[in-house]
């Protein structure tokens, strides 16, 4: 049998106990009170202990033997190549929808990888279908208390589940949830929707059998199937349209009335995309119970504009109050966004903007030539498609961006193209800000001193 050979020590923080007690960068753990480390969620709970006994591997093979007396909370400071300290488990299945089988070739490897981990759902938010869990792994699940789990579930008809995930475990899988609810695990469940597939009563029905584990279960989003142009050879799937979409709303509807009235939640929600494609207004924020599901497109648009409400209310306030002069702030920019929302970009800037009256701004609505322009989020813009379609045009000062469109922590999309190609392409600072009003009005002050030195003199409207 291999020996085993722990965990390598990425880097050691400064002053904390594991830097005390002389571990190092390169070291190895072994284990914590004699238990073997599977992963973070084992590392985590061992070190929950005001006593605890750690074997420290140094690259030498000596072993040293830990004695640590700490507070129950605190961290030993320690940081390993993976956050998940383990190998990450790929999906298993070939599911008809998959947007990962929808990408051109000769993007970044990573974007390859399908993952389907129930660690990862919990540290990540990332949803799985329960297809590549074994009993071992629902036990410590439930042993460690982990929740939320996030569930691709799409539908609970077994033989319907196994034909759209390919998987002919898929349906036994769905057993799973009822183990979950049992030990009050608290879950959320997601339903790709496709037309002619897992629509009309296949979803009312999926629906309603979900909302039997309410309100362990608290919130069940139903997204349409993102189809890029790369399809050629896969599972033939139409995009949804405006009659779809009304029948999805119609349905959805029925389920969160019934929820709310049994429960006091909505439980079961449309994405934003849903509510565009029938021609239908945003919800109000208190249907979406505090936004479970956001970064599933769920209610985006409505905190995008309850944010940027605020924002104007609290620039306003200080604007009547004296405490701010308008005028003395003036700058032209542009903003980039994808088709889907750029109406509502539009109209709340224009909003702020109206504030000022020597500011000027162009929203630019992106088309997605890269995946297809049914692909209509901001988040699967490329800069690529930035380039091509916003060269030549009045850019103004500065160009912003959404942080959604790039990849977490790097200025980079998906298509490889950084911040600076596009600054060098189309002569523009480039400033990535969140969707919340509050990083537009910061951006219109701060670029107060660079646009006067720019032209030599306070702007004036006819400056614009």
């Amino acid at each position: 049998m291999m020996e085993y050979s722990g965990h390598i020590i990425k880097s050691v923080e400064k002053g904390s106990i594991a830097d005390e007690m002389g571990v190092e960068a390169g070291d190895a753990l072994l284990s914590i009170d004699g238990m073997t480390v599977e992963d973070v969620f084992d590392y985590r709970f061992y070190i929950q202990s005001e006593e605890i006994t750690v074997l420290i591997r140094k690259p030498d093979g000596e072993e040293w033997e830990l004695d640590i007396e700490k507070d129950e909370t605190e961290d030993l400071g320690l940081e390993f190549d993976s956050g998940l300290m383990d190998e990450y488990r790929s999906c298993r299945n070939k599911c008809i929808f998959c947007f990962i089988d929808q990408m051109p070739r000769g993007m970044r490897p990573t974007l390859y990888f399908k993952d389907d981990d129930s660690r990862l759902s919990f540290l990540q938010g990332n949803y799985v279908t329960l297809t590549n869990m074994d009993d071992h792994d629902i036990d410590r699940i439930i042993r460690y208390r982990l929740s939320p789990i996030n569930i691709s579930v799409h539908t609970t008809n077994p033989d319907l589940r196994c034909r759209m995930l390919r998987n002919r475990f898929a349906g036994d899988a769905l057993g799973t949830i009822g183990r979950l609810y049992d030990a009050g695990i608290v879950m959320n469940a997601q339903i790709v929707l496709c037309k002619g597939v897992n629509d009309g009563d296949e979803l009312r029905t999926t629906l309603r059998d979900l909302l039997e584990y309410a309100p362990v279960m608290q919130s069940v989003s139903v997204v349409p199937v993102g189809l890029t142009r790369y399809r050629e050879g896969l599972y033939p799937l139409a995009r949804l349209g405006k009659e779809d979409a009304e029948e999805a709303l119609s349905i959805i509807g029925e389920v969160s009335k019934e929820a709310y009235d049994r429960h006091g939640i909505h439980f079961a929600h449309a994405s934003d995309e849903i509510y565009i494609l029938a021609g239908r207004n945003i919800p109000p924020a208190d249907e979406y119970d505090d936004y479970p599901q956001l970064e599933n497109g769920v209610g985006m648009l409505r905190l995008m504009q309850d944010r940027y409400e605020s924002a104007y209310n609290d620039i306003k306030r200080d604007i009547d109050g004296g405490k701010i002069d308008p005028a003395m702030y003036s700058v032209s920019f542009s903003i980039a966004t994808g088709m889907l929302a750029a109406g509502y970009v539009e109209r709340e800037t224009e909003r702020i903007c109206s504030l000022f009256p020597n500011v000027s701004f162009n929203v630019y609505a992106v088309r997605n030539e890269f995946f297809g322009e049914d692909i209509t989020v901001s988040g699967l813009i490329t800069g690529g498609d930035i380039i091509s379609q916003l060269r030549g045009r009045d850019l103004g000062a500065g160009l912003l961006i959404p942080e959604s469109m790039m990849k977490a922590d790097e200025d980079i999309f998906l298509d490889n193209t950084t911040i600076a190609d596009i600054e060098s392409a189309l002569q523009v600072k480039v400033h990535i800000v969140k969707s919340n009003g509050l990083d537009l009005i910061d951006f219109i002050m701060k670029e107060q001193n660079y646009e006067q030195a720019r032209c030599g003199h306070s702007r004036t409207p006819q400056c614009r």
